[in-house]
């Protein structure tokens, strides 16, 4: 066995110590405590690797023993075998019902116990190993996953600062809003309406994927893209088209990985951020239920954020005045293009949104 076992003898007779001893003393180490109390002592200095435990003990007899070992787990996994003169028939499944995992009688046939408590002493090495390699391949696991969320974040902020190249304001605008979305999903996470699909997974999914939004942008030509002033019919056409190339790009990805977590709510974001509540919106003028939840909660922070800070076509608005847009309208931006829910969620939260706003800004002086 290379290193020899620990054998505990737990047994108040000498005489039978003295048997157990001269017989195992050869192949193994050898611990002994002749009564309970002792033996519970014994263990919390030294684990043995297997204990043979007399049940007939004064003070704690040998199944409390093995319950004491049982109930706590620095011990409860040392196998114990029961050892007793009492009739094995009658008392055998007590012992195993507490804990014990073999039993053998007195007077002692030798040959027997040494084999059983060799085959025990195997089947505990063979377990050992066992909960070993499982414990590393769990770590490899948790390694390998760890790997693999490192990788889908890099490649959300690489998508997503490819987007920041064709625009100046993008990076921070980024930053905010996956900020503004994640706190209206903490807040509307217990509400009817939202509570089966926000859930703690879910919404660090929207977390991490809400920067991509506008990485269809990267296909809109520059002279749309950073118009100064009020678009055109035809050009606001080409603008709209952002949502579509962003989606067909995160589709084509899945034909070939699969709709998981991440890509699924990328391309609810990508595709449906500027849907309107009233059906109003585009790509597809989806309406109410129809838009996905994760891009009704992209729709007020892409709003707010665009309101409260400089665009090509647009100054920067202060907060009480994008606010009173947002939740009053001003023509263009209207109450109704919001999910009400999303919407009462933005006003509760609205003093947490501008110093959000507010340390960007400062954070850019």
């Amino acid at each position: 066995m290379g290193n020899k076992a620990t054998i505990l003898i737990v047994e108040d007779k000498k005489t039978n110590v003295d048997i157990l001893v001269e017989a195992f003393a050869d192949e193994y180490k050898i611990m002994v405590a002749l009564d309970g109390e002792k033996a519970l002592k014994a263990v919390q200095n030294k684990l043995p690797d297997l204990i043979l435990l007399d049940i007939i003990m004064k003070d704690l007899n040998g199944y409390q023993v093995c319950q004491k070992l049982k109930s706590d787990p620095r011990t409860s996994d040392i196998p114990v075998i029961f050892v007793t003169a009492m009739d094995q028939e009658a008392n055998e499944k007590k012992g195993l019902d507490v804990g014990g995992i073999d039993y053998i009688t007195k007077p002692f046939n030798m040959p027997i116990v040494k084999a059983r408590v060799k085959n025990h002493l195997e089947l505990k090495n063979t377990k050992e190993k066992l909960k070993n390699k499982n414990h590393d391949l769990e770590q490899e696991v948790k390694g390998r996953t760890r790997m693999l969320e490192l990788t889908q974040d890099v490649a959300i902020q690489s998508l997503a600062y490819l987007a920041e190249t064709r625009d100046n304001e993008t990076g921070e605008h980024l930053i905010r809003t996956r900020k503004y979305v994640k706190l209206l999903a903490e807040f509307l996470k217990d509400h009817q309406r939202f509570s089966d699909y926000l859930t703690e997974e879910n919404i660090e999914w929207i977390y991490k994927t809400a920067p991509l939004h506008d990485i269809g942008k990267v296909g809109i030509p520059d002279r749309i893209l950073y118009k100064k002033g009020k678009l055109n019919q035809e050009e606001f056409a080409v603008i709209k088209k952002h949502t579509c190339y962003g989606r067909e790009a995160i589709e084509k990805a899945e034909q070939n990985l699969g709709s998981n977590s991440f890509l699924k709510f990328a391309r609810q974001i990508v595709g449906s951020h500027h849907e309107k509540w009233d059906g109003s919106g585009y790509p597809e003028g989806l309406k109410k239920e129809e838009i996905p939840i994760a891009a009704r909660l992209m729709a007020v922070a892409d709003v707010y954020d665009a309101l409260v800070n400089k665009r090509v076509y647009k100054p920067a608005y202060n907060h009480q005045k994008a606010v009173k847009i947002i939740t009053q309208g001003d023509g263009r931006t209207l109450p109704e293009h919001f999910d009400p829910a999303v919407l009462d969620a933005f006003v509760h939260l609205q003093d947490k949104f501008k110093k959000i706003a507010a340390a960007s800004s400062n954070k850019s002086e």
